[in-house]
């Protein structure tokens, strides 16, 4: 449904400092498919769900919709087609205007909504109510309270809910239970999963945290990021089973394991060096921090593709054996 093709953005902050946020990131989101962007904070990801939901430009690179390149609409076809892409904010706590009810807050849109399809108000009172129990919560109890009167994971049941009033085909979830109580979280999650088998909308899911991504993302493609490139992209099991590239890996080897369940031989990786973004490598933009890296690294940045016949596509000149063999949570 969706596709981007060598999209681009560069930021300058002070001092005249370049941040290369996304360095020709191509990407596929199909048609009630589930995509997980995963990586550190500050590796481009965020700006990426930005992008997609029109709250943030590209500088180049081809974005489309149905086949169709949003850079050659209109402003306004440019919109409706945006209207598709609705995002969950990662903030339930400020993603809601504390001064208006929950009622308020879902009504104006569904106002214009209806306003567009000929429905009635007696419409919009039903859908709000039948939005509110599709995401688990009691609308009598909801409607007519104020965020601050609600749990943080109710409120981020509300700001899904708000998203889903104008019928969208492709939710991005970037970083949605982040800000929610750990016991909270497997509900959203699961939330998200069965929206996705209900209601055939397409989930682009942004995290850094591996099994998140692992279980919203099940049978859907896992995209690893690093500095703004796409490093490892497939399958999410096979990802997740058999990294091959050093990042990759290292992003596993962070996660915490409980003592015993360690596979035997498992061997922790860790980068060299902390990550420096005033730097700009010549080569892979991994290199400064792999623990393996050689000449041809440091020269020669490498395209991503399945080099040395791997099942997933990468971007490393020496793809390595597993050496993470942690499971993830």
């Amino acid at each position: 449904m969706i596709e981007g093709r060598g999209i681009t953005r560069t930021f300058t902050g002070r001092g005249d400092r370049v941040v290369r946020a996304l360095r020709g990131v191509d990407f596929t989101i199909p048609s009630g498919g589930a995509v997980s962007f995963i990586g550190e904070s500050g590796c481009g990801k965020t700006t990426l769900g930005r992008i997609l939901a029109g709250l943030e430009t590209y500088d180049s690179g081809e974005l489309l919709v149905d086949g169709v390149d949003l850079g050659s609409l209109k402003r306004r076809d440019r919109e409706a087609q945006f209207r598709r892409i609705q995002l969950i904010h990662q903030d339930p706590y400020s993603a809601l205007n504390p001064t208006r009810t929950v009622e308020a807050t879902l009504r104006d849109p569904l106002r214009l909504r209806a306003a567009q399809t000929g429905r009635s108000s007696a419409w919009i009172d039903e859908r709000a109510q039948e939005l509110l129990a599709l995401v688990g919560l009691d609308p009598g109890y909801v409607l007519p309270r104020y965020p601050h009167q609600l749990s943080g994971g109710m409120r981020q049941r509300v700001v899904i809910a708000r998203a889903l009033t104008v019928d969208p085909e492709v939710l991005v979830a970037d970083e949605a239970v982040s800000m929610i109580d750990v016991s909270l979280r497997l509900g959203i999650l699961g939330l998200l999963r069965d929206l996705r088998e209900r209601l055939g909308v397409s989930v682009l899911f942004i995290t850094h945290d591996v099994a998140t991504a692992r279980y919203v993302g099940a049978e859907g493609e896992l995209y690893v990021i690093y500095r703004g490139m796409v490093i490892e992209r497939g399958a999410v099991e096979t990802v997740l089973a058999d990294p091959v590239h050093p990042y990759t890996q290292c992003l596993l080897s962070a996660i915490p394991v409980l003592h015993g369940l360690e596979q035997p031989g498992a061997d922790r990786l860790d980068p060299t060096e902390p990550r420096d973004e005033r730097a700009e490598p010549t080569g892979c933009l991994f290199q400064p921090r792999c623990p393996f890296a050689t000449e041809k690294c440091t020269a020669e940045r490498p395209p991503l593709g399945p080099l040395g016949g791997t099942p997933q596509d990468h971007a490393c000149w020496y793809p390595q054996s597993r050496h993470v063999v942690a499971t993830p949570l």
